[in-house]
């Protein structure tokens, strides 16, 4: 498993990220840094993270568990259980 890129940043909001707001993101915000998708800035967005996982096109199976281990990491971060899919 690659070590995770993700670092921790808040943009003090709660909820929906405007387009603007994302801009402002560094890469190491976003599950899939390349290509700046998935931003995970508070629980619910991990959340959301996991749950659009397997829904993310274009991407490498090297950046797929990239990204596994950056929303791990995020999971951890804000006390989220991570179950495997059933």
């Amino acid at each position: 498993m690659p070590e995770p890129t993700r670092k921790h940043h808040s943009t003090g909001t709660h909820g929906h990220l405007s387009t603007a707001e994302k801009d402002l993101l560094p890469t190491t915000a976003f599950a899939f840094p390349r290509t700046r998708k998935e931003p995970m800035t508070d629980a619910t967005h991990v959340r959301d993270a996991m749950a659009r996982f397997n829904q993310v096109k274009a991407v490498t199976d090297s950046e797929r568990n990239l990204a596994f281990s950056n929303i791990q990491k995020a999971a951890n971060h804000f006390d989220i259980q991570m179950r495997e899919p059933e």
